[in-house]
């Protein structure tokens, strides 16, 4: 699989490095935290949560709204999701990290989308990208099979569980968007081969697309 540079200008449709941010000990902070063998996501750490630029980020990038600064930390090379949430989401790379990108747009009526349409973009640490609320994205991928940390930071109430019920997929077609919210804020479209919860909508069509072997 082609990976691009952050850099590259086919970032743009998906989301922009945020320059005006000093994240330096928020990456400091991170690399304290652990590398697991399979893929771990905290939505709230308080000691992350502790630290200078939790209030810069709530006032300059989310207009003083509540945030909550999270992690996923891990090793992993596949696809497995795609998720999309109504707000950007910050990735900052405490490592390097490739993440798997697609645009909500290209997803189709039944909500089905094609991985082929999938790009990826290696991100370095100490680097730091907004994902906008129209790009898809899910776990990030570490680089030469090593492991990840990657900051999350999301509006406060993201990635929990939910309190009422909602429609459940039953196999793979629908044309009702509440069959893809699995969480708080969390729309997914999942993969056969991902290894979800039962009763996740699987509509990713193509292959799970593995950087160790695409």
């Amino acid at each position: 699989m082609n990976i691009l540079s952050v850099n590259d200008p086919a970032f743009a449709k998906y989301g922009q490095i945020v320059k005006n941010v000093d994240f330096t000990g928020l990456v400091e902070a991170m690399k304290e935290t652990t590398v697991t063998e399979g893929v771990v996501y905290e939505p709230s750490v308080k000691e992350l949560e502790a630290l200078p630029v939790m209030q810069v980020l709530t006032d300059v990038f989310y207009g003083e709204i509540p945030i909550q600064i999270g992690y996923c930390n891990g090793h992993n090379s596949r696809l497995n999701a795609l998720e999309y949430h109504r707000s950007s989401e910050i990735n900052v790379m405490a490592t390097d990290a490739i993440l798997m990108l697609g645009l909500r747009q290209d997803v189709e009526a039944d909500y089905t989308y094609d991985t082929s349409k999938v790009e990826a973009f290696l991100v370095p640490a100490g680097t730091a990208v907004e994902i906008y609320a129209t790009t898809l994205h899910y776990a990030p991928c570490g680089v030469d099979g090593k492991g990840f940390q990657v900051t999350i930071v999301l509006p406060k109430g993201t990635n929990y569980p939910l309190s009422t019920p909602h429609v459940r997929a039953e196999g793979t077609a629908t044309d009702r968007e509440d069959c893809l919210i699995t969480a708080t804020n969390k729309w997914l479209i999942g993969h056969a081969g991902g290894g979800l919860d039962a009763g996740s909508f699987l509509g990713l069509k193509g292959k799970n697309l593995d950087l160790e072997q695409d």
